[in-house]
C-alpha cells in the first residue's frame, strides 16, 4: 500500500533512542472512550450541560491561601461556592501557577515506571523519579490495558506516544522557546520497504483502543504500529484481539521477522519493533526480508492548521480530553464527556494558560470530605475566573492528584486528598514542574509537624529553610527557640507536649528569621466517636488485651492513638494499660462481668470483660478442604510441606510436616506452609489460637502470618525458639496484634535471621497439629426481669413484686420520664454519677450510655449521638426519657395510655 506524503518536516525512524522522561505523570480514563457520534452531538451535550447548571447561581471563587513551591511557581488554594438545586455547596480548588518568564522554572512530561510508556505509576513516584518539585496527573487511558496515554506524549522534544484516532482530544504543550499551546493533533506515519513498497503507520507506542475514525473497529486489527524502547508494557500491547506478526529493526536493518508471534523482549535502544496484523502482516510477508533496509517516517499534524509539527520544537506535549476554555470563555465541548462523567460532581484536573502566554495554570479540585468536586461545566467557570485564556480537561475522578515539595523541604507530599483519601491511583503520565535555580541565600524558614495534637501527646516540629529562589537550604536547628501562645503545652527543644485543650500559635526564631505555625490540641467537644478496636476481654488475672484506639472528629478526620492516650477506670477488676496492652492484674471477688472505661478529655469508650471462653477446632489436618503448599526464601533455601503420619510422638492420624534446609543463601531464610492461595478465614473474632507444635530443638523461630480485613499483614510469634524436644501445646495471643476482623491465616513458617549462630541448626523438621481458636465469652445480661410503673405514682413492681420508688415517673411536654437509678438497678445495669460534671452513665452488658443532665447530646458505646429531649432532675432525682433508655440499652417498652402504665423488660 502506498500514499502521497505531505512535504515538510518528518521523523525518520531508522532507530529510536529511549530518553529519560523528566515530568510528572497523568490520569486515567474512568469509562471507555465512545465511538464516533452524530454530527449534532456537540451542541446537544453543551445544551444538556447548560440544563444541569441552570439552578446554579452566581458561583464564586475565593482565594484562601497561597505560597511558593519554587521561584516561578506559586501554589494557590481557592474555595469554589455555588448553588446546586437550591443548596449551597463548596469545593476546594488547587492551582499551581507557573510563570514562564522566570528562567529557572520549567514544565515537562513524565510517565510510567522508570520514565516509560505502557506502565502506570503514581504521581508521587513519577515526580520523585523525574526530579520534579510539583505536578499533576494528565492524560486519560484505558484502565483495562497497560495505561499508555490516549493522546500524544513528547518529553524534552522526544516523540514517545502518538495521538489516538479519537475525535476532539486536545493536547497541552510548551515549546522550546517557552510558549504554551493547546491544539488537536493527528498522527501521520509511513513505513517504506527496500523495494519501495509502503504501508501506513497507525500509531506509536499505543495501547489497544476503539478508534472513532479510520475504518477499523479495533485499533490494532489490519494495522501497523511502531514500538520503541520507550515502550515498557509486557505486551505490544495486550487485549488487541489480533495475533501479531512483528518485525525487529536495528539501525535501519531488519534483524528478525516473527510470523504470527511477537518478537521476544523489548524494542532495542537503537531500533524499533513493527507490530502488524492482517493487511499489514500481509505487507510484511510480501515486501520485507531479514537483512534489508527499512525506514519508518512519522510526524504530527495540527488539526487547526493542517501543517506538520516538529516534535523537537516542543519541550513537552501531553494529551488531554475535551477543550474547556477558548478565547477566555467557556467553549463547546470538543468531545463527548460521558466517558469522564462530565455532568457529575467529582474530582477534576485541568491545565490552561493566560492570554499573553506567560502563565500556565495546573488545576485540580477534589471530591473528598466536605469538598463536593466539580462538573466539567463548573471547571470551565473556574478556569475563566482564574484568567485562563485556553484550557483543556485532563483525566479526573480517582486519577486527580497533585503533589508538591512544601516550602523549605526536600520531600514530596500530596497537596490535597485524592478521591479515596491518601491513596494514589497509578496513572499513565502527568505534568511536572522543575527548577534549575542555583542555591541562593537564606530567605526564610517554615515549620513542619502535626497541626492536630491530643492531650498528653509529644510531637516533634522540624525547622526548614528556603533560599531566595524558594528552594530548600540547610539551617541550624540547634540555635532555634520555640514557644506556644496560648501556652497549651510545653517545649523541650523542638518537642512539644500537649497539656491543655485549645488552639495555639507555635513561634520559632533562629538568627534573623522567624516563622509561625498554627496548631490545635483536641478536646472532647470536637470528638464524634472513639473506637476501641478490640473484642471483649478475658476476666482472669494475667490476661492481656490489645487496645488500639481510633478517634474520629466531627470534621470527619480520624486519628490513631495508643491505648495509654486515654485515662482508664476499671470496674470489677484492677488493671493497667501500657502502650496498647491492657493487663488484668486481679479480679474482685464475685465479679462475673467487669468493665474498662477509657476517657479522652472525659469522652468515654468501654470494653467489657467476662469469664470463660469458647474453643473451636480450626484445623486438625485430617480432611483439609484447601491446598497447603510449600514456599521458601531465598530461592537457594530448601523446604517442603506434607501431611505426615510418621512424626515422632504423633497421636493423630495426620499432622502438618514442614521441612527446611537453610544451608545455602544469605540473609533471612524461611520455609513456609502456605494455606490456600490467599489464606484461610478464621471465623468470628478469636482472641487467641492454640496448636500442638513438634520441635526439633533447632533454636529456630516459628511464626504465623495473618491478613486482616483491611489487607494489613500481621505476624504472630508461635515460638521464639524451638528449644524443646517433641510435642508441646502453644497458645498464640491474637488480641495483642490489633487486627481488624475477619482475619485470614496465610502462612506458618520456620525462619532464621542468622543461621550461622552457634547452636542453631540449619536443617530440620517442624510439625503442627490440632489448631484451635479461642473466643472471649459473650457478655450476658438479664433478659427476664420486668418493671411496671404508673405515671405520677411511686408504686411499682419488679417481676410482680411490689416496690416503692423514691421518684415517680412523670410526663412533660409529651415525653415520659422514668427514674434512672431504679430502672438501672432493677434491670441489671450499673449506674454511676459524676456530680461535679453533671454526668450520669449506665453500664449494661456490652453497652455504655453516658449523658449530661439538661443536654440532648449523649455518648453510646463511644459514639456521640443526639436525642430529642434531655435528662432532667426532679426532687434531687435523675429522670431520663424512657424511649432513650429503652432503645439505646436494648429494653422493650410498653405504655397503656388508659391507666398510664409503663412496662419495661
Amino acid at each position: 500500500m502506498g500514499r502521497a506524503r505531505n512535504k515538510g518536516w518528518k521523523r525518520t525512524e531508522s532507530l529510536s533512542k529511549k530518553i529519560i522522561i523528566i515530568a510528572l505523570g497523568g490520569t486515567l480514563l474512568s469509562q471507555p472512550v465512545v465511538s464516533l457520534l452524530p454530527g449534532n452531538w456537540n451542541a446537544s451535550i453543551a445544551e444538556a450541560a447548560d440544563v444541569a447548571m441552570a439552578k446554579a447561581t452566581a458561583p464564586t471563587l475565593k482565594l484562601t491561601s497561597q505560597g511558593y513551591v519554587t521561584a516561578g511557581a506559586k501554589r494557590m488554594d481557592y474555595l469554589w461556592t455555588a448553588t446546586r438545586n437550591g443548596r449551597a455547596v463548596t469545593s476546594e480548588v488547587h492551582v499551581i501557577e507557573v510563570d514562564l518568564t522566570n528562567p529557572y522554572v520549567s514544565l515537562n512530561t513524565m510517565s510510567g515506571k522508570n520514565h516509560t510508556v505502557g506502565t502506570r505509576n503514581s504521581i508521587s513516584n513519577m515526580t520523585k523519579e523525574s526530579g520534579a518539585v510539583a505536578g499533576i496527573n494528565a492524560d486519560v487511558f484505558v484502565m483495562s490495558n497497560e495505561g499508555a496515554p490516549m493522546g500524544v506524549q513528547i518529553t524534552s522534544g522526544a516523540f514517545e506516544s502518538s495521538p489516538s484516532k479519537l475525535i476532539g482530544m486536545y493536547a497541552f504543550g510548551v515549546s522550546k522557546d517557552r510558549k504554551p499551546s493547546i491544539d488537536n493533533y493527528t498522527f501521520d506515519g509511513l513505513v517504506t520497504a527496500a523495494d519501495g513498497a509502503t504501508f501506513t503507520l497507525d500509531g506509536l507506542n499505543q495501547s489497544a483502543y476503539g478508534p472513532d475514525y479510520g475504518g477499523n473497529k479495533y485499533s490494532h486489527v489490519d494495522a501497523m504500529h511502531i514500538y520503541t524502547s520507550a515502550w515498557n508494557g509486557a505486551e505490544r500491547p495486550k487485549n488487541t484481539g489480533a495475533t501479531p506478526t512483528e518485525v525487529l529493526v536495528r539501525n535501519g536493518i531488519i534483524e528478525q521477522i516473527s510470523i504470527d508471534l511477537p518478537v521476544t523482549g523489548q524494542a532495542p535502544v537503537d531500533g524499533y519493533i513493527l507490530r502488524t496484523h492482517g493487511k499489514a502482516a500481509k505487507f510484511v510477508k510480501e515486501h520485507l526480508q531479514v537483512g534489508q533496509t527499512i525506514t519508518a517516517d512519522y510526524s504530527l499534524i495540527s488539526s487547526t492548521t493542517g501543517a506538520e509539527v516538529d516534535p523537537a520544537s516542543f519541550e513537552m506535549l501531553i494529551g488531554g480530553h475535551t477543550l474547556l476554555v477558548d478565547g477566555g470563555a467557556a467553549s463547546a465541548f470538543s468531545r463527548d464527556v460521558t466517558g469522564v462523567s462530565g455532568s457529575s460532581y467529582t474530582s477534576r484536573s485541568g491545565v490552561g494558560y493566560s492570554k499573553d502566554g506567560t502563565k500556565v495554570y495546573l488545576i485540580t479540585s477534589e471530591k473528598y470530605g466536605s469538598s463536593t468536586g466539580l462538573s466539567l461545566k463548573e471547571l470551565q467557570q473556574v478556569m475563566v475566573q482564574l484568567g485562563v485564556y485556553k484550557g483543556v480537561n485532563l483525566d479526573g475522578g480517582g486519577s486527580t492528584t497533585m503533589v508538591e515539595r512544601p516550602l523549605g523541604t526536600n520531600s514530596l507530599t500530596l497537596s490535597h486528598s485524592t478521591q479515596t483519601g491518601t491513596t494514589q491511583r497509578s496513572v499513565s503520565n502527568g505534568i511536572g514542574v522543575f527548577t534549575s535555580a542555583p542555591e541562593g541565600k537564606l530567605k526564610g524558614i517554615t515549620v513542619t509537624g502535626s497541626n492536630v495534637v491530643f492531650l498528653g501527646q509529644k510531637t516533634n516540629f522540624a525547622l526548614n529553610g528556603y533560599d531566595t529562589y524558594f528552594n530548600p537550604i540547610k539551617v541550624d536547628e540547634t540555635q532555634a527557640s520555640w514557644s506556644a501562645n496560648p501556652a497549651v503545652g510545653t517545649f523541650s527543644g523542638n518537642t512539644f507536649t500537649a497539656t491543655k485543650v485549645g488552639k495555639t500559635t507555635i513561634s520559632v526564631k533562629t538568627g534573623d528569621v522567624s516563622a509561625q505555625y498554627t496548631m490545635e490540641v483536641i478536646g472532647q467537644d470536637q470528638i464524634a466517636s472513639i473506637s476501641l478496636n478490640t473484642a471483649a476481654g478475658m476476666l482472669s488475672p494475667g490476661s492481656t488485651l490489645s487496645v488500639p484506639v481510633t478517634v474520629k472528629l466531627k470534621n470527619g478526620r480520624t486519628y490513631k492513638l495508643s491505648g495509654d492516650s486515654l485515662k482508664w477506670e476499671f470496674i470489677g477488676f484492677n488493671g493497667t494499660m501500657s502502650g496498647d496492652t491492657l493487663t488484668v492484674n486481679s479480679v474482685k471477688a464475685g465479679v462475673e462481668t467487669g468493665y474498662a472505661i477509657g476517657r479522652y478529655d472525659g469522652f468515654p469508650a468501654m470494653i467489657p470483660f467476662t469469664q470463660g471462653e469458647t474453643v473451636k477446632v480450626f484445623e486438625d489436618f485430617e480432611k483439609t478442604a484447601y491446598p497447603i503448599s510449600s514456599q521458601v526464601t531465598p530461592k537457594e533455601a530448601v523446604g517442603s510441606v506434607s501431611l505426615a503420619t510418621d512424626l515422632p510422638g504423633q497421636t493423630s492420624a495426620k499432622a502438618l510436616k514442614l521441612t527446611y534446609d537453610f544451608t545455602n543463601g544469605t540473609g533471612t531464610k524461611a520455609s513456609y506452609a502456605a494455606f490456600n492461595s490467599n489464606g484461610v478465614s478464621l471465623s468470628g473474632s478469636p482472641s487467641s489460637f492454640s496448636l500442638d507444635v513438634y520441635s526439633d530443638q533447632s533454636k529456630n523461630w516459628v511464626r504465623a502470618e495473618l491478613v486482616d480485613a483491611d489487607g494489613k499483614v500481621h505476624f504472630a510469634d508461635v515460638a521464639k525458639q524451638l528449644d524443646w524436644s517433641g510435642w508441646k501445646t502453644i497458645n498464640v495471643n491474637l488480641s495483642s496484634l490489633g487486627m481488624k476482623y475477619p482475619v485470614k491465616l496465610k502462612r506458618i513458617y520456620a525462619v532464621t535471621l542468622d543461621s550461622t549462630q552457634a547452636g542453631k541448626a540449619v536443617a530440620g523438621i517442624v510439625g503442627f497439629d490440632n489448631m484451635k481458636l479461642n473466643y472471649a465469652p459473650e457478655v450476658t445480661v438479664d433478659t427476664e426481669s420486668k418493671v411496671e410503673m404508673i405515671v405520677g405514682n411511686t408504686n411499682a413492681t419488679l417481676n410482680g413484686k411490689a416496690l416503692k420508688l423514691d421518684a415517680a415517673p412523670i410526663q412533660l411536654n409529651g415525653t415520659t420520664y422514668v427514674p434512672l437509678r431504679f430502672v438501672t438497678d432493677a434491670l441489671g445495669g450499673q449506674l454511676f454519677v459524676n456530680g461535679k460534671l453533671n454526668k450520669v452513665g449506665v453500664l449494661r452488658g456490652t453497652k455504655l450510655l453516658e449523658m449530661v443532665i439538661g443536654e440532648k447530646g449523649y455518648v453510646l458505646n463511644g459514639v456521640r449521638q443526639q436525642s430529642e429531649v434531655a435528662p432532667i432532675i426532679r426532687n434531687n432525682r435523675t429522670l431520663i426519657p424512657v424511649r432513650l433508655f429503652s432503645e439505646k440499652l436494648g429494653f422493650t417498652v410498653g405504655y397503656d395510655a388508659k391507666v398510664k402504665k409503663i412496662t419495661i423488660q
